[in-house]
C-alpha cells in the first residue's frame, strides 16, 4: 500500500504470511504501525502448492495488520523468494541524447530498458533490473550520473529473470486476496536492507536467511548482491524432527522449539523437565531438556554443512568475504545456533535482526526490509515528476501486465 506516506510489504514464507505496515516519517525515518501474521498452510520450499490456503493466509495477516495500524490495506509490496530467481549479468549501451551531451534521467532508463535486451528461456520473464555501476566515456564506479557530461553511457546491470508460473501464482492469490500489487521485491535485497550495513555489503559478507521451509544465501561485494542461492531445508525439518523424536503432534513440537528449543547440547539445563503431549497419550509425559537439544542440534549442525557445501559450489570461502556470515531467520533465536555456524563454516558470524522499533525480531527481516529497499530506492513514489522514476513505472507497469494477462 502506497498513500499518505504508507508503505505496506507482505512476505509469503513456508510456514508463516507476514504484513507489515510502515510510516513515513520525518527525514528517512519509518515508523512500523501494523503487523500480521497467519499460519501459511499453502506453501512448500516457497513455492505456493494451495492457492485457496494461501490466500486464506494474507487474507488473515492482512486484516490484523489493519486492525493494528488502523488503515485499510488496498495494496502491497511482495516478496519473491529467490528460489523462483535466476541472476544475469547484463550490460545496456547508449549515446546520450541531448545536444549539450548532459545526461538525463531518459538516458538512464535508455540504459536500463538496453540492459533488458537478453535472451531468456520460455519459462522466464524478467521482473526487475538493477544497475550495479554506470560507465560514462570510460570513467567506471558511477553509481549516479544524471548531470554529468558524456557521449556514451553504458550500465552493468543485475537481470532478475523470474520463474512465470510461480510469479503468476503469487500474483493470483494476492489480487484474489482483494489487494494490489506495487512491485515486487527479491528476498535476500529486502533483507540486506534490514539486516546489512553498507561496509558490510562494500567488503564482502554472505547473508543466510533461514526460513521454515528454505534457507537463502544471498553473496554480496562491492555493494552488489553476485550471487543467489536456495537450500530445501530450514525450520520446520526440525519441528518434524522434534515431533517424531518425541511422539508429539507437530503444533507441540512447534511449541517445545520456539519456547524450549536449544541447539547445543553443551548449554542446555540437564535438571530442567519438560512436560509434554505423546500421539495417542492421556496423560501428559515428563522428558529431560537435554532429550530436546539432542534433537535439535544434528539437525542444525546439518543445515549449516549444506549452507558451507553450498558456498563451495559458488566458488567461496571464509577468506573471500571480511564481512563474514550474517543470519537471520526465525531458527537464529534458537540459543546456540551462532557457536554451531562458527564451527560448521569457520567463518566470523552475526545473528541480526531488523533495525526498525516495532518489526525488530528476525522473523521480521523480509517484511521490515521490504519497506526498507522501497524507501530506499524512492520506488514508493507512484507518480513521479518527468521521467525520474521510470524504472519502477516500467516494473508496476510490468506487474500489472501480468495480473491483466492472467486473468484475460
Amino acid at each position: 500500500m502506497v498513500t499518505k506516506n504508507i508503505i505496506t510489504s507482505l512476505d509469503i514464507g513456508t510456514t508463516h504470511v507476514r504484513v507489515i505496515v510502515g510510516e513515513m516519517g520525518t527525514g528517512d525515518n519509518i515508523n512500523i504501525i501494523g503487523v500480521g501474521t497467519s499460519l501459511s498452510d499453502g506453501i512448500k520450499n516457497g513455492g505456493i502448492v494451495d492457492l485457496e490456503k494461501t490466500i486464506d493466509g494474507i487474507t488473515s495477516a492482512v486484516e490484523q495488520a489493519e486492525r493494528m495500524a488502523g488503515v485499510e490495506i488496498e495494496s502491497v509490496f511482495v516478496g519473491v523468494v529467490g528460489s523462483h530467481v535466476q541472476l544475469i549479468e547484463n550490460n545496456g549501451v547508449v549515446a546520450v541524447s541531448r545536444d549539450d551531451k548532459e545526461i538525463t534521467p531518459e538516458d538512464v532508463d535508455r540504459a536500463i530498458q538496453a540492459a533488458k535486451v537478453i535472451a531468456l528461456p520460455p519459462d522466464r520473464e524478467i521482473i526487475d533490473v538493477i544497475p550495479r555501476q554506470f560507465i560514462v566515456d570510460g570513467y567506471d564506479g558511477i553509481k549516479d550520473p544524471v548531470g554529468m557530461l558524456g557521449v556514451r553511457m553504458e550500465v552493468e546491470a543485475l537481470v532478475l529473470a523470474g520463474k512465470s508460473t510461480s510469479v503468476h501464482n503469487i500474483l493470483r492469490c494476492v489480487t484474489r486476496a482483494g489487494l494490489d500489487v506495487d512491485g515486487l521485491v527479491l528476498n535476500p535485497m529486502a533483507n540486506a536492507e534490514a539486516v546489512l550495513t553498507n561496509d558490510e555489503k562494500e567488503l564482502g559478507v554472505v547473508l543466510v536467511d533461514i526460513g521454515g521451509g528454505t534457507v537463502e544465501i544471498g553473496v554480496f561485494q562491492n555493494g552488489h548482491l553476485h550471487q543467489l542461492d536456495v537450500i530445501n531445508v530450514g525450520g520446520n525439518f526440525i519441528t518434524n524432527d522434534i515431533a517424531v523424536g518425541l511422539k508429539t503432534p507437530q503444533e507441540e513440537a512447534e511449541q517445545l522449539k520456539v519456547k524450549h528449543g536449544i541447539a547445543l547440547t553443551e548449554i542446555a539445563d540437564n535438571d530442567k523437565m519438560l512436560e509434554i503431549v505423546q500421539v495417542g497419550k492421556k496423560e501428559s509425559v515428563k522428558i529431560d531438556a537435554v532429550e530436546l537439544t539432542e534433537i535439535i542440534e544434528p539437525r542444525v549442525q546439518e543445515i549449516f554443512y549444506l549452507v558451507g557445501e553450498r558456498l563451495d559450489q559458488l566458488g567461496y570461502n571464509s577468506n573471500d568475504l571480511a564481512a563474514g556470515i550474517v543470519l537471520t531467520g526465525g531458527v537464529t533465536k534458537l540459543k546456540g545456533v551462532k557457536e554451531i555456524a562458527e564451527h560448521e563454516l569457520n567463518a566470523h558470524i552475526r545473528i541480526a535482526e531488523p533495525r526498525l522499533l516495532g518489526a525488530n525480531n528476525p522473523i521480521y527481516s523480509v517484511g521490515v526490509g521490504i519497506i526498507q529497499y522501497v524507501t530506499e530506492n524512492n520506488l514508493h513514489s507512484l507518480e513521479p515528476e518527468g521521467n525520474e522514476n521510470t524504472q519502477l513505472t516500467g516494473v508496476i507497469t510490468k506487474v500489472k501486465d501480468w495480473v491483466l494477462d492472467f486473468f484475460e
